[in-house]
């Protein structure tokens, strides 16, 4: 926990255990940074400065969305932040702030064990670069909260600026004709709209945070002019996240519109081989119609004359009536009957 009195004359870092003689007398500006909130920060929070136990477990635990408390004699709120991880996940970095008469409290995390802690502290160390170097002298809470949120912002716009990014490189491989494997570049396509998506998420709920917080009674009208700029940088945010993310999303309906093209042409050339092959086939049993057809007709009368030809006790033969004239009779009606039951199924 580090205690800071922010003055005229800088920055002085003071213990935890003069925060109650700082608050009572009121020189200064009291900063309390507290990396993670564990027992002895709860603690702090709970005796000395006497906030509501829901805030205080709101700093303990992580919190999926922002909010604000507007409470008798300060303000809570809940911030994001993002944090880019692996496979295109988006952390959110949480930075919690109780914003009071002469007092400010940031809280961070609790963090992602995947995120390295220092992460969470990026504003509020930039924010105390800025006091020391003396390029910001803040007088209130609120103009030092401004700053802070104003950083933790410009992460935001940071961010939707890598993404877009990687939006330009995948739209120039569309375009190219450099995709490569298909799979892979489309996930790199939702990755991308999914990290504009989260950036969205933060910016929008954040806005409507602080626009809730500027119809806030207790604000001095100083602070209200603060509140009012930062729900206009958070809706700015949220602004070039969509468009980048529409854009983003023409660039995916244009490569969907690619591949269904070629799915297209490479159908029609199956179908046109798959009807080639289909009528040689179809002309292959035609033709082996006709030639079943004609080998049954032939094959009648040499089974009949093979039939007579046998070496009978009386042979059939020899008689006139029964020998050849019939045997001729049966090989031309057996012949006859084939070609017209043939020639009327169509197969001659």
């Amino acid at each position: 926990m580090d205690v800071r009195l922010i003055g005229d004359g800088g920055v002085e870092e003071r213990s935890a255990g003069e925060l109650a003689a700082l608050l009572h007398h009121g020189d200064g500006l009291v900063w309390v940074d507290i990396p993670s909130c564990d027992r002895d920060a709860a603690h702090v929070l709970s005796e000395v400065f006497g906030f509501h136990p829901m805030a205080i477990g709101d700093c303990v635990e992580r919190n999926r969305v922002p909010k604000v408390h507007a409470y008798r004699d300060h303000v809570f709120v809940v911030l994001h932040a993002p944090e880019r991880g692996e496979r295109g996940h988006v952390h959110w970095v949480e930075l919690d702030q109780f914003v009071g008469r002469n007092y400010l409290v940031t809280v961070h995390g609790p963090v992602n064990p995947a995120v390295d802690p220092e992460t969470a502290l990026r504003e509020t160390r930039a924010v105390l670069a800025r006091i020391k170097a003396g390029r910001l002298r803040p007088a209130t809470p609120f103009e030092l909260s401004y700053a802070v949120v104003s950083a933790l912002i410009r992460r935001q716009e940071d961010y939707v600026e890598a993404v877009t990014s990687d939006v330009w490189r995948l739209e120039q491989r569309v375009t190219g004709g450099r995709v490569g494997d298909p799979e892979e570049f489309l996930t790199d396509l939702f990755r991308a709209r999914h990290g504009l998506l989260a950036v969205r998420t933060m910016s929008a709920q954040s806005g409507a945070i602080y626009g809730r917080m500027s119809h806030l009674s207790g604000i001095s009208p100083g602070g209200q002019r603060l509140v009012v700029d930062m729900a206009d940088q958070f809706d700015r945010v949220r602004s070039v996240a969509d468009g980048e993310r529409e854009y983003l999303q023409g660039v995916i309906e244009f490569y969907q519109t690619t591949l269904t093209i070629k799915s297209a042409l490479v159908g029609q050339g199956l179908n046109e081989e798959t009807k080639r092959l289909t009528e040689a086939s179809y002309t292959q049993n035609e033709e082996i119609k006709k030639i079943s057809s004609w080998a049954a007709i032939l094959f009648a009368p040499t089974l009949i004359g093979t039939v007579y030809g046998m070496n009978f006790q009386h042979m059939p033969e020899l008689h006139w009536i029964f020998g050849y004239p019939l045997a001729l009779s049966l090989m031309v009606l057996t012949s006859a009957t084939l070609y017209l039951a043939f020639k009327r199924r169509g197969w001659l």
